[in-house]
């Protein structure tokens, strides 16, 4: 395994509750080997990928949230030394189980939208997918610490010269817009509810951050959300990609439509994950995947083709509602939903029935009318009715919501998303 020992981008500078810094400044923690650190500190968490990337420390990185006292205590019976890390400060719990340090290895926490988290095995190597020259950006990444969407940015600031990268804690996100601005920020990484959010709460802030690069991903990507980007910044690049803990980034669409193209399928170019569908569940063989997801992984993540595009709709286990023996997909009707020009999010579930068994519901955020100062959540310019007909219009009738309650904020969760 390939230890790094001084990567490329050391000199980038970062930003981190308003102060510069390069890389090469942050404090050196002294941490054990094995170890699992826990931190939602922005400064503690880069203090940590850095130490890693010189030293080829086994870690494990993640915010205290996602990880309870059983998760702890399973992590220290695998020989994990278990850190609490606050403002450079270290509270360690040694491990239960003595073992040998794998030099270099890092350990991702899946999402667990499919059931308590597992660890997957990686490398910093592993970790970084984007290896040819890059334009230089100033980056801002809003992602919790240790997640591999967090990964993802911090890898490219750490080994390309010229990716700078601004942080978000998460008392910072919902002025983020500002942050940016005031920090020259070109290019931003987030999941749709995260730039659904900011569009709804200040599309004007958010219209004057000098943006030449927006990614999307972590959810499924819907055209509405990337035109809506699109009006804003029509110079701009808008990338969404696929990725998970498991088998890595693997798509990458940078035309501006939601999907990718279908001719993708089944091909095979060396270096680059073979993309498949089985029964309707997006399969990936990735060089990009972890520890023991080698050859092709079923995703778990429903995935349709919808005029010449894959269209990845959501979980297999939370995306088909069965509606009287019919089914609606329920990413679908989101779209459907999130298509119309005053909503500005909806989540789509189903609920028990009698006599059909599920019906389909809804949550939907009503847009904010441009200068409605009186009704700043937009209520009065859309009802459950309107919403209802609209539904009713452009799908079957089984799959038109029968319930649909407003409300006025956008939920994101620490993930920064909505769903999962």
């Amino acid at each position: 395994m390939t230890v790094a020992t001084s990567p490329a981008g050391l000199d980038n500078r970062i930003v981190v509750a308003g102060v510069p810094r390069s890389w090469r400044d942050l404090p050196a923690p002294a941490l054990p080997s094995p170890g699992a650190v826990l931190t939602a500190g922005a400064a503690d968490a880069l203090a940590v990928a850095r130490q890693h990337a010189t030293d080829g420390t086994e870690l494990l990185l993640a915010g205290p949230t996602r990880v309870d006292a059983t998760m702890r205590d399973e992590l220290r019976a695998a020989g994990f030394a278990v850190t609490v890390l606050v403002d450079g400060v270290p509270r360690t719990v040694p491990p239960a189980t003595g073992r040998a340090a794998e030099a270099g290895r890092l350990w991702l926490l899946t999402s667990g939208s499919t059931g308590r988290p597992k660890r997957v095995g990686h490398t910093l190597d592993s970790l970084t997918t984007v290896r040819a020259a890059q334009p230089q950006r100033t980056w801002l990444c809003p992602y919790a610490p240790g997640s591999y969407a967090w990964w993802q940015v911090v890898t490219l600031s750490l080994t390309q010269p010229g990716q700078h990268l601004v942080v978000v804690d998460p008392d910072e996100l919902d002025d983020w817009p500002a942050l940016a601005a005031a920090h020259r920020v070109d290019a931003v990484s987030g999941t749709p509810t995260f730039w659904r959010r900011t569009l709804h709460r200040d599309p004007e802030a958010l219209a004057r951050v000098p943006l030449r690069q927006l990614t999307l991903g972590g959810e499924p990507v819907d055209q509405t959300v990337l035109d809506r980007l699109r009006a804003l910044f029509p110079a701009a690049r808008i990338s969404w990609i696929y990725a998970s803990s498991e088998v890595g980034a693997s798509i990458v669409v940078h035309d501006g439509r939601a999907g990718f193209p279908v001719d993708w399928l089944d091909r095979a170019v060396p270096g680059r994950p073979t993309l498949s569908l089985r029964d309707g569940e997006l399969v990936v063989a990735s060089p990009h995947h972890g520890v023991g997801h080698d050859g092709p992984v079923r995703t778990g993540d429903r995935a349709q083709i919808v005029e010449g595009r894959v269209m990845i709709t959501g979980r297999l286990d939370s995306d088909e509602i069965n509606v009287g023996g019919s089914k609606v997909s329920a990413g679908l009707v989101r779209d459907v939903l999130t298509a119309h020009p005053q909503v500005a999010w909806a989540r789509v579930t189903g609920r028990r029935a009698p006599v059909l068994g599920r019906m389909v519901v809804a949550e939907v955020v009503p847009a904010t009318a441009p200068g409605d100062a009186g009704q700043p959540d937009g209520a009065s310019l859309l009802d459950e009715g309107a919403l209802v007909r609209w539904c009713a219009e452009r799908l079957p009738e089984y799959a038109v919501p029968r319930r649909i309650r407003l409300l006025t904020e956008i939920p994101v969760k620490e993930t920064l998303k909505s769903d999962v």
